[in-house]
């Protein structure tokens, strides 16, 4: 099997023929073959994103049109869904049922933006002066676009959808750990129409695909979602030829179950904010706080939740929580549990696989010191550490005290409380009694290490499109 780059509208090979291994990390067997990307495979795929903003018509198709195409690439992705949902299992290892969550959610997207370009209008703003002003927002240009490899497909979309519905082009760059289903959403936009262009396809690493991407002086905007570290050099670049750019990066969020909160809602929340897809979730909470006056019936609890999830092949439908996605980051990860014990903290239940898997147990660690790697680092896997608390002042202060701020959890059953802590942590999304709940019309993105600007209904308008004053004299 063979996943090319989509450039211009066609499957093609790297300039110099470089490949790279795909890889299936619950057999840790290659399954597949990717074009690896240089330079003149970047400058390739910016020149078709170029050419088809510049002189083809779909930043000039009306927004219904441009709508109605979206809907069809929709509905290519639901006739393919099954197979969507297969590659990002194959080459992730997430469970089944969660990869075609996942479809879903990325067919959403794109549905979603379309509509909203659609029926999205400008302002109006009176003058007193014989004047008419009012405000357009017109496509910026090309976009680049690096995704995760965490959630392969739908962070992807999360991207292309609301540059391609604002009337933009783009240039998509998967992560060299998961291309296999980003291709075929290249492969599935020749299938339904789009015109050649629009959206290209460029595997390959961080070096030399991705800089030479973001580096390129033809790029309007660039999205990316990664480590912090990888998005101060994107933004750098960037800053070179003065793109604006979106940044969503690592998060330590805080999960915080106050003493009145629903005991068997806080569980089930905290069980899947930390071990959904293997903990490899940026939103994940892996600093949970809990209440004193209920921590050790919760502790209990929340340990024989862990313990309860069905560890297995990621294609059994039995099988929650499986494989990490890579064997490097399988290593980091278990270096961080292997670091617990001389830290001074205590693994209640979980630890690191011992037949050879790239797996880490669902892990709960408790009596870190405030310090500690495994507390304050973004390990970006199955584990969590857990700390007591005593009163509000209290856990507002620790659950700040992170350089981090994406998101927060809060669990309690007194209203004033939830809009009281609510507005106190520093956090770009903070869910109240829940996890995971997107409307896709509200901002998202974070703070500080967390990231830069926010995507999501009109902020991506903001970052998609030039707005644009218009001022009319209508008196003389």
């Amino acid at each position: 099997m063979f996943f090319g780059h989509l450039i211009d509208g066609e499957e093609v090979p790297s300039v110099d023929g470089a490949t790279f291994d795909v890889w299936n990390p619950w057999t840790q067997e290659v399954f597949a073959q990717a074009a690896e990307g240089g330079p003149e495979d970047a400058a390739r795929a910016v020149a078709s994103a170029r050419t088809a903003f510049d002189d083809g018509p779909w930043p000039r198709l009306g927004r219904a049109e441009r709508a109605d195409a979206i809907h069809r690439l929709a509905d290519v992705m639901e006739q393919h869904a099954d197979e969507l949902a297969t590659l990002d299992t194959t080459n992730m290892g997430k469970p089944l049922a969660q990869s075609r969550h996942d479809v879903a959610r990325s067919v959403w997207n794109f549905r979603f933006f379309a509509d909203h370009q659609r029926d999205h209008c400008g302002e109006v703003y009176p003058m007193d002066s014989g004047h008419h002003s009012f405000s357009e927002y017109g496509p910026a240009g090309v976009v680049a676009a690096i995704s995760p490899w965490n959630f392969p497909l739908m962070m992807a979309t999360w991207k292309i959808a609301p540059a391609i519905a604002w009337g933009n082009t783009c240039v998509i760059k998967p992560s060299e750990d998961t291309p296999a289903s980003v291709t075929l959403l290249g492969r599935l936009a020749v299938e339904a129409g789009l015109p050649n262009g629009v959206i290209n396809v460029l595997n390959g690493h961080g070096t030399p695909a991705g800089s030479s991407l973001v580096s390129d002086e033809r790029v309007d905007r660039v999205t990316f979602t990664g480590s912090s570290v990888t998005g101060r050099h994107v933004m750098a670049a960037a800053a070179a030829h003065l793109a604006p750019v979106s940044l969503e990066l690592g998060g330590k969020g805080a999960n915080i179950v106050f003493d009145d909160a629903d005991i068997d809602n806080a569980v089930h929340w905290a069980v899947e904010s930390i071990f959904r897809n293997s903990g490899q979730v940026c939103l994940a909470g892996s600093r949970l706080f809990v209440g004193s006056g209920i921590y050790d019936e919760f502790m209990s609890r929340f340990v024989a939740a862990a313990e309860a999830l069905t560890i297995g092949d990621p294609f059994d439908p039995d099988t929650k929580f499986s494989t990490l996605a890579s064997k490097r980051h399988f290593d980091k990860v278990a270096s961080y549990v292997d670091g617990v014990g001389p830290d001074g903290g205590t693994v209640l239940t979980g630890g690191v696989d011992d037949q050879g898997r790239w797996l880490v147990k669902p892990t709960i660690i408790t009596g870190l010191p405030l310090n500690a790697a495994a507390y304050c680092e973004e390990i970006f896997g199955p584990v969590c550490v857990v700390n007591r608390f005593d009163s509000e002042e209290e856990v507002v202060a620790l659950a700040n005290d992170t350089r981090y701020g994406l998101n927060a959890m809060l669990f309690t059953e007194n209203l004033s409380r939830a809009h009281r802590v609510a507005s106190r942590l520093r956090a770009g999304t903070v869910w109240v009694n829940c996890f995971f709940i997107r409307d896709l019309r509200t901002p998202f993105g974070g703070v500080g290490d967390s990231g830069v600007g926010r995507e999501g209904g009109n902020f991506s308008r903001e970052f998609f499109t030039e707005p644009k004053a218009v001022v009319m004299q209508i008196q003389r």
